[in-house]
């Protein structure tokens, strides 16, 4: 589930936060009292205008901080903070100006070392607000813009912190019920083109109210806040197709002609229709495999698995990465029979390497290389070690790129970059899994890419039609994939003048393929422009123009850009890497009519306030001490080995812990981050018969790229039996040796598939070659194999082709025979 920031609530809380001897945490000594928060959503841009009321209950002054967690989807353009007299604003300078201010603002180390927190990681926004005495109230007023995720079933989903609450005691039902009443205003704007279907609210809220005839805009209350830990999700359904969306923001009427804000903005939010089909050879991807030199040991199956299991068509490579880092071929390759033979070669001859972790520099040397037409890229990352550069490097140079990729990232147990890997897949729309051990991670790793097989939307394109006289300039431009069930947010200005006053729609078509099908939508929408005079739309668009031009290397020698860039950053309150922030302190009665003059006076009072990248860490893997125990239980078995015990008594263990109720202490600590981790209970039955793996091995490292298996001695090893007790069985002369070959490794890997939960793709590509051979006995075969092998598998097992179409050819002549 898609958080409001990056920091998961397990290890940041959002608000108002107190300096304690070691750490940062929110005390109840200073509660907060009163929320009253304005949220506008339009279709999946949402305008949030909150005003918090904080109040020390306690005799004591207390020394306090704001704290809000900030993604690349976030934008934070206002925070001001009224205390008795003062005021203090959060402003928005050019950088070096603020360098600048930032060495003559006293204060400085609190963010210093709240930087540094053992327990805090990723971006915030943070001002240090100073000591607030007994009794004392502080009142926060916050605004920022944000893009809302789709959710698998078509909605936009907005989240609040539950910190953000006002905390109720529950002495009873009816004081608790008046006391939120009192306390809690949040009111709920809702407005679509589409038009609003319903809304799904994880709190009691009033009946959605709708505000316009044809249902495009409502309105809802909530009428109290989420129980007990739980963060507000929201829930928006709209009406019609979700294919393309499109929301046109009026331009800045103060605004000069030529700028950002003096021209409408449209935001497009592509949602591709993507079908359960599959991708034709030769569409099917570039995977690239990063491995921390510290993992190759354990890895080693792993990549062998992953090699294995990769379709026909597909590009490939394998990177090692520690001081240094290598990659196995100068550029991705062909997935040739040659080539993955050349690559599991040289699997065993990597070294292990102890030094430093630069996983930013072969980044960079990955991002450099230019896309392969019609293969998206991909990248598994294994890592252990802690990097050598800083978090922040690193994220800025995945969200440069993060439309053009995405990253499934497998950090190993204790691996101190955990929140960055964890980061890196929020950012591409991948997937980030806890490492514990080396079963674990050759299971979760072909888990993964069976994901990143699934059919996804390349080759996008739009296509504009407008009325004569205007045109659009793309700010942010199409993606180069969209993955099933994500979507992708587009900006474009609109330029000029049309010339007929009287035509106020417009169109625009998005064209794509999935596979070898070509797909076409086209949307109307209307060239009105929503009223909004806080400009949301023109605020997303401005964050992403200021980040590009930040890449394309935009400096004070373009002193033309330069300005304007800093100007409309300036002016939207929009953070960019041209610009940072710094707070004023000033008496609440000058706080209406300041100027620059006044503001750079020598007795300005500097408060620290800046965007911060935390560096923190906490090595929270387990879902509670519960879970840790039967962790610890399945790593003992693996170093048995042979002498592993029977897995009975811990079977029932895990059973056990799962039932349990779980403390209020503990339940906290089951909360999972805000991402999609997996957390797997099942003690894997692989890694209490370790002698049966080295089995499993040599059968996968004999299967050929196409899926299929030669009839040799080493395989008739591999499988317990004789060539010659192989050649007896063959059905007849007529059946090929690589036929019969395969249909065998095929049973043996579906009678143990009770051990092999990962080998789906395996069986897959060599269904695939059996079905495209002609006049192949399927039936005599499987029977001849399951008397041979002891065992009786079905002929279904001929049906596990993930790569074929649906009811393609040679699939459906099978299922047919087999029902006659």
């Amino acid at each position: 589930m898609r958080k409001s920031g990056i920091l998961s609530k397990q290890y940041m809380c959002r608000g108002l936060f107190q300096r304690g001897i070691w750490f940062f945490s929110s005390y109840p000594e200073v509660e907060l009292e009163t929320v009253t928060v304005n949220v506008t959503i339009q279709d999946f841009v949402a305008d949030v205008v909150s005003e918090l009321v904080f109040r020390n209950v306690q005799q004591v002054s207390k020394e306090t901080m704001f704290i809000f967690p900030v993604d690349s989807n976030t934008v934070v353009d206002t925070f001001h903070a009224t205390m008795g007299d003062s005021f203090i604003e959060a402003m928005l300078w050019e950088k070096e100006e603020a360098q600048k201010l930032c060495k003559a603002t006293p204060g400085m180390e609190n963010l210093r070392y709240l930087q540094d927190q053992w327990d805090l990681w990723g971006r915030v926004f943070a001002c240090f607000l100073g000591t607030l005495p007994p009794n004392g109230e502080v009142t926060i007023s916050l605004c920022y813009v944000q893009e809302l995720p789709l959710q698998p079933d078509g909605a936009a989903q907005f989240c609040w912190p539950h910190e953000l609450f006002p905390w109720i005691k529950y002495t009873s039902r009816i004081s608790s019920k008046e006391e939120m009443s009192k306390n809690l205003h949040f009111s709920i704007s809702l407005k679509s083109a589409h038009g609003v279907s319903h809304v799904v609210i994880n709190s009691s809220h009033t009946p959605l109210q709708y505000t316009a005839s044809d249902h495009t805009s409502a309105q809802v209350f909530l009428k109290s806040s989420p129980w007990m830990q739980d963060d507000l999700n929201l829930m928006v359904y709209y009406k019609g197709p979700h294919t393309l969306s499109a929301v046109v923001e009026r331009r800045d009427p103060k605004a000069p002609p030529g700028s950002l804000l003096g021209h409408p903005v449209v935001m497009l939010t592509l949602m591709p229709n993507i079908p359960e089909v599959v991708p034709s050879p030769g569409h099917l991807g570039e995977f690239l495999f990063l491995v921390d030199c510290s993992l190759f040991q354990d890895a080693q199956n792993t990549l062998l698995f992953l090699l294995k299991s990769l379709p026909p068509g597909c590009y490939f490579n394998i990177y090692s990465f520690g001081a240094t880092f290598k990659a196995f071929y100068p550029q991705s390759v062909e997935y040739t029979q040659e080539n993955m033979d050349s690559a599991v070669g040289r699997i065993s001859s990597i070294c292990p390497d102890l030094g430093g972790c630069d996983l930013l520099g072969l980044l960079r040397s990955i991002y450099s290389t230019p896309l392969l037409y019609g293969h998206p890229r991909q990248l598994f990352i294994f890592i252990q070690r802690k990097i050598s550069s800083e978090e922040e490097a690193v994220m800025a140079e995945v969200y440069r790129y993060r439309d053009h990729h995405r990253c499934f990232c497998f950090p190993a147990n204790r691996c101190v970059n955990f929140h960055l890997s964890q980061a890196i897949a929020l950012e591409t729309k991948g997937e980030c899994v806890c490492i514990h051990s080396r079963v674990d991670m050759a299971s979760k790793a072909v888990k993964c890419l069976q994901r990143a097989l699934q059919p996804m939307a390349s080759g996008i394109s739009l296509h504009w039609d407008l009325p004569p006289g205007l045109e659009v300039s793309l700010i942010r431009k199409a993606p180069e994939m969209i993955f099933q069930g994500h979507q992708s947010s587009i900006y474009a200005q609109i330029h000029g003048q049309a010339q007929d006053a009287k035509v106020d729609e417009g169109a625009v078509t998005l064209q794509y393929h999935v596979g070898n099908q070509f797909f076409d939508y086209t949307l109307r929408f209307s060239l009105s422009s929503s009223s909004d005079d806080r400009l949301p739309v023109h605020r997303m668009a401005l964050m992403h123009l200021l980040w590009e031009r930040a890449w394309e290397g935009t400096s004070r020698t373009e002193k033309d850009t330069w300005q304007s860039t800093v100007k409309s950053s300036l002016t939207l309150g929009v953070p960019s890497p041209f610009t940072s922030s710094v707070a004023v302190r000033m008496k609440h009665r000058d706080a209406w009519h300041h100027d620059s003059s006044t503001l750079l006076s020598p007795s300005l009072n500097l408060v620290p306030c800046q965007l911060l990248w935390l560096r923190g860490f906490r090595p929270v893997f387990f879902k509670s001490a519960k879970f840790w125990m039967v962790q610890k239980c399945q790593l003992c078995l693996e170093m048995l080995g042979h002498k592993a015990p029977d897995t009975e008594i811990l079977t029932q263990l895990s059973t056990y812990c799962k039932e349990q109720k779980l403390s209020p202490e503990e339940q906290v600590m089951d909360e999972l981050p805000a991402f999609n981790i997996s957390w797997d209970w099942a003690i894997s039955p692989l890694a209490t018969r370790l002698c049966d793996f080295s089995g499993l091995r040599a059968v996968v490292a004999l299967q050929k790229a196409n899926g299929c298996w030669a009839l040799t001695t080493a395989l008739a090893s591999a499988l317990g039996l004789s060539k010659a007790d192989i050649e007896g069985q063959r059905p007849s002369e007529d059946v090929e040796p690589a036929v019969w070959a395969t249909v065998l490794a095929l049973v043996w890997l579906h009678k143990y598939k009770w051990k092999v939960p990962w080998s789906e793709l395996l069986v897959a590509k060599a269904c695939r070659w059996l079905l495209d051979q002609d006049e192949v006995q399927l039936d005599e075969c499987l029977e001849a194999a399951n008397s041979l092998l002891g065992c009786f598998v079905e002929p279904t097992v001929f049906r596990m082709c993930t790569y074929l179409t649906a009811g393609g050819g040679k699939e459906a002549r099978w299922e047919h025979s087999q029902e006659s």
